[in-house]
């Protein structure tokens, strides 16, 4: 089943455990797997990484096939964010602020995007029943039944190893 990539798990990577200077083959790795079909992610997190200033956002506009962040502009997916966004506004526990940063960002979409091609969405966020500052991707991922897990674990079943050279 192909992985679509929250902007989380990259931005976590350059700026922790996978930085650009540090493991390249993380970076490339996800460029080969989105060529085979099993990585992407979509127009609305393209967005947000543009958004910075950094390597992240020279390594999109420079790297990654255009191919690998896929239009959120389709009937289904609108459809399935709708549902979504009224699920999370019926829901007492969320602040109102936390739904409209839900409402602003691409967590929403990713989910809608999940949904409709069966996809599984890959984020380093956690489930928090008790979140009340912020809607939780993996929290609406229960809630409709999508699939989810976090990088090292899509990692451990794409199969990926990285090995250490001394330069």
């Amino acid at each position: 089943m192909p992985y679509l990539l929250d902007s989380n798990v990259l931005i976590d990577a350059k700026n922790r455990y996978y930085a650009f200077d540090i493991c390249p083959g993380f970076w490339n790795c996800l460029i080969s797997y989105h060529k085979d079909g099993q990585v992407l992610s979509i127009d609305r997190v393209k967005r947000e990484l543009e958004k910075g200033n950094d390597e992240l956002k020279v390594w999109v506009n420079t790297e990654v096939p255009g191919s690998c962040f896929a239009s959120t502009d389709i009937l289904e997916v609108v459809k399935a964010f709708g549902d979504l966004m009224n699920w999370v506004q019926s829901q007492p526990q969320f602040k109102s602020e936390a739904k409209a940063e839900f409402a602003s960002v691409a967590d929403g979409w990713l989910i809608a995007y999940s949904m409709v091609y069966r996809l599984t969405l890959v984020t380093d966020e956690v489930f928090r029943p008790e979140a009340k500052q912020r809607v939780p991707i993996p929290n609406v991922c229960k809630a409709f039944g999508v699939n989810y897990l976090n990088t090292f674990e899509m990692l451990r079943c794409l199969g990926v190893k990285y090995y250490w050279t001394k330069t």
